[in-house]
This record gives C-alpha cells, sequence and structure tokens, in this order.
C-alpha cells in the first residue's frame, strides 16, 4: 500500500510482494538500535521507492519528482546503504530466492568471456591468426 503523503503512483513503486520481500533485508533503524536515533519522520518505503525511481528511470537526484521524499533525503540515504553493503546484500538475497525458485543453484556458475577480433592483414603472419568460429572468420584475438 503506497503512503499516505504521496499523492500519484509510478511504475517504480514497490508493490505490497516486492515490500514484503525487501522490508526484512534493510537495516535497522537508527531509533531501535542501542545508540539510538531520531525515528523517521516518513516511511522508509518512499525512500526505497524514490531509488528505486532513480534506478529505473536513470534520472539525476535532483530530477526526483515533488512527489517523493526530498532529493537530498533519498540521495543521503543510498551511498551510505551503499557503503555498509545494504545494496549488495538486496541484490544477492533477490538473486538467490529467483534461483532457487527455479530449482537452479542459489549463485551463479557460467561465466561467458568476450574478446574483440579484427581482420588479419596480409602482412601479419598465419601462426598469430586463428579461426573465429562465433564471427565465421580467421581474425587475430585482441587482448586488453
Amino acid at each position: 500500500m503506497p503512503a499516505a503523503s504521496r499523492r500519484r503512483r509510478y511504475p517504480s513503486d514497490t508493490s505490497v510482494a516486492e515490500w514484503a520481500l525487501l522490508e526484512p533485508l534493510l537495516p535497522v533503524p537508527a531509533c531501535r538500535t542501542k545508540t539510538g536515533g531520531h525515528p523517521e519522520k516518513r516511511p522508509r518505503r518512499e525512500t526505497v521507492d524514490g531509488i528505486r525511481h532513480i534506478v529505473d528511470n536513470g534520472a539525476k537526484w535532483r530530477a526526483l519528482p515533488a512527489d517523493f521524499r526530498p532529493w537530498e533525503t533519498v540521495y543521503g540515504v543510498f551511498p551510505r546503504w551503499n557503503r555498509a553493503g545494504v545494496v549488495t546484500y538486496i541484490r544477492d538475497q533477490l538473486r538467490r530466492r529467483i534461483r532457487t525458485g527455479k530449482g537452479r543453484c542459489p549463485h551463479p556458475v557460467t561465466l561467458i568471456v568476450d574478446s574483440q577480433s579484427v581482420k588479419g592483414a596480409s602482412t601479419v603472419g598465419r601462426n598469430s591468426r586463428g579461426y573465429d568460429a562465433a564471427k565465421r572468420k580467421v581474425a587475430k584475438q585482441v587482448r586488453p
């Protein structure tokens, strides 16, 4: 359910099911820790929705619509969560759930490496060229 303080829904907003998955993965609010802190003025879901809006639309932080929390708030939370490893943790947990739900290994096991092939000049020796089966041509591999 969207926060009552916002008037408009966006495609990037979290659904009830998505929020049920995300909320337990977020760090405990500072006001609930031993060191204490100020209680949050607005629901965390609004912050997550703001971050998702920026990521989904590729917009600049300052271009966050007025329906969301102030851009300074959302911008301040994202790097803090990123430094603390929260963003990576959420990504890994969601990936693990999706993969196990499909009956696959929780961790990716395949690695695909690609390199650039360039057409070899007639002056380039045959021993330094090879056949690139994917591109169906004789070429020289370019390695960075």
